[in-house]
């Protein structure tokens, strides 16, 4: 009897996308549907910044403790700067995560309405270059974003354009996450099962082992991109908005084999938000008399993302 090949989350080329959009539409929105999750390569952010980003990262983090901990504000909720080792905690999990982060937002001209609940980014003294470095691969991640934004409204049936306006001051964050190495003992995982709140994830990094996503028989489906390719999947907040349509699947990084305990882990997602006003309420072509809607109640964008920052522990209710 020959093997069932293993179930993967299948991998696509955006740089299909511009010769034939519908097909590509399609094939990101099935993924999407079947896993909540696709793997794109061929993304377009270029190699070489990626490279001076990932230096840049690991040159952070092997800072002394005390030298990152002044970069901790917790009252700014972990949107941005440095958020040390155990802060966050996967929505009813027992256990803290076993990660540190630097979180890096959009940058707003002075005076624009949405910085009344965005705050200002903040800057370590060093990696020399590193505000320049990171702030590169944010607006790469964010025009890409805005590619893959498309094709999900192809997918939806909507204009391609849709979510232009929906996104161009949104409160989207880089994250420069570090797993640090741990005992065979380690109480808990790397990262709990969680949904993102947000409305896409772009991730590089998980080429190295853990990142598990929890499919629909119960059991969890191990990623594993090509070497350099984004792992996207869909956050709650498009998970709203589609009523479900589209799935905000449940994942976790589980932590490694004992004999790879002893090494760090990085990776870098790309939370996309809307714009902070943005009001969420259902998209009439997801609603119908076998998928009717769950969220008759709107709310902002802004709202929203408070109230999961209070669950995940970094802001007091």
């Amino acid at each position: 009897m020959l093997d069932t090949p293993a179930l993967q989350v299948p991998t696509l080329s955006l740089a299909g996308e511009a010769a034939d959009p519908a097909a590509f539409a399609a094939a990101f929105g099935g993924s999407f549907e079947r896993f909540g999750f696709a793997v794109i390569a061929d993304h377009g952010i270029p190699p070489a910044l990626i490279r001076r980003a990932w230096s840049m990262t690991e040159a952070f983090f092997v800072l002394p403790v005390d030298e990152k901990q002044g970069y901790f504000d917790p009252a700014a909720g972990g949107q941005r700067g440095y958020t040390p080792f155990k802060t966050e905690i996967a929505k009813n999990a027992s256990h803290v995560d076993l990660k540190e982060f630097w979180h890096v937002g959009r940058a707003l001209p002075a005076g624009h309405p949405a910085a009344a609940t965005m705050m200002p980014n903040v800057w370590p003294a060093r990696p020399a270059d590193f505000r320049e470095a990171l702030t590169d691969l944010y607006d790469a991640f964010d025009r890409t974003g805005g590619r893959l934004l498309s094709a999900i409204a192809r997918h939806l049936k909507l204009s391609p354009d849709y979510f232009e306006t929906m996104v161009d001051h949104g409160n989207s964050i880089l994250r420069l996450l570090h797993y640090p190495p741990i005992p065979e003992d380690a109480e808990g995982v790397r990262a709990g099962a969680h949904e993102d709140i947000n409305l896409i994830t772009l991730l590089l990094g998980a080429e190295e082992a853990g990142l598990e996503l929890l499919d629909r028989d119960g059991r969890w489906l191990a990623i594993r991109p090509p070497e350099g390719a984004l792992v996207v999947n869909v956050g709650d907040m498009l998970q709203r908005l589609t009523n479900h349509v589209l799935p905000s699947t449940t994942h976790r990084v589980i932590n490694p084999p004992p004999e790879r305990r002893g090494f760090s882990r990085y990776s870098m997602p790309f939370f996309l938000h809307p714009n902070p006003d943005f009001l969420i309420k259902t998209l009439p072509g997801c609603i119908s008399a076998g998928n009717p809607n769950r969220y008759p109640v709107p709310i902002t964008a802004h709202d929203y993302l408070h109230e999961r920052l209070v669950e995940i522990g970094l802001v007091k209710s």
